[in-house]
């Protein structure tokens, strides 16, 4: 029954994790509803208070992670699907970028979550079941200029979800990652910091990137609700996928990636393959 089923979700103070705390509880499900600042999601509490739960986590902050997930164990008994959502952006080329900004960065979209996932695994494994789902982005597949860093960042979500993902199947956990392209949330709005020292140099590959896309925020194609429904429609099947790509131009990045891909593996296999010793030695 949904109502057995316990989510913990992140970051739900505005975009994906609001809407998708408010898509899981409108379906009968349990959910824990975190946010840095309570009073954002006070509304979603107040419509559910009977299934939802408030939770203060800023992922950045160790302690914040253990009382958490202690307080949602606690109220609802388990915690069946996490949601690492809580993440934030940074426009700027690689030469351009700020050292605070990119740890800072780093702290919140990898450090948190792998926190975060690493205090939740315990009880997961010891029910041998769960569904962890670390939102990335086609840009964890799909590198492009102006966000190198922030590239950095998701590539990393991906790397960690597909080991992860090897390392729990046999206990009975899922891992999903999820990949969506532009979604009308406010991630290139004022979730995302932009460097302001502006090399000329990358006006025309960095800096263009940047303004197309401080440019679309709020005209994405992208619908948060459609992606909400779409992620609890794969923690519902029977097999989910270990990739779950969100969006038209998500599906067009990874297709495109794919082919740059095999068009090198392809050009230099002979060389690839002369890289080891011949056979039989």
């Amino acid at each position: 029954m949904a109502s057995e089923q316990v989510w913990f979700i992140t970051g739900c103070s505005t975009g994906f994790g609001r809407e998708l705390a408010t898509e899981v509880l409108s379906k009968g499900y349990k959910a824990a509803v975190a946010a840095r600042n309570t009073a954002d999601i006070a509304d979603i509490i107040s419509a559910y208070p009977d299934t939802a739960f408030p939770v203060k986590l800023d992922v950045t902050k160790a302690e914040e992670i253990v009382s958490s997930v202690e307080a949602v164990q606690t109220k609802f008994g388990q915690i069946d699907v996490l949601v690492n959502n809580a993440g934030i952006g940074y426009f700027a080329s690689l030469e351009e970028s700020d050292e605070h900004e990119v740890r800072r960065m780093f702290e919140v979209n990898v450090f948190g979550l792998a926190s975060l996932t690493q205090k939740v695994l315990p009880a997961m494994r010891a029910r041998r079941s769960g569904h962890i789902l670390n939102v990335a982005s086609i840009g964890g597949l799909v590198a492009f200029p102006g966000i190198s860093f922030y590239n950095a960042t998701k590539f990393a979500v991906v790397g960690l979800s597909e080991s992860l993902s090897k390392e729990v199947a046999p206990l009975g956990i899922k891992v999903t990652v999820i990949a969506p392209s532009g979604f009308r949330t406010d991630w290139a709005g004022r979730s995302a910091n932009e460097t302001h020292k502006g090399i000329e140099d990358y006006d025309t590959t960095a800096g263009a990137n940047i303004r197309t896309i401080r440019g679309y925020s709020g005209k994405q194609p992208g619908d948060p609700v459609r992606a909400a429904k779409a992620i609890i429609a794969a923690v519902e099947s029977p097999e989910p996928p270990l990739y779950l790509l969100l969006g038209a131009n998500a599906m067009k990045g990874g297709r495109a990636k794919l082919e740059v891909l095999k068009k090198d593996f392809d050009a230099w296999e002979e060389t690839t393959v002369g890289a080891d010793f011949p056979p039989g030695e």
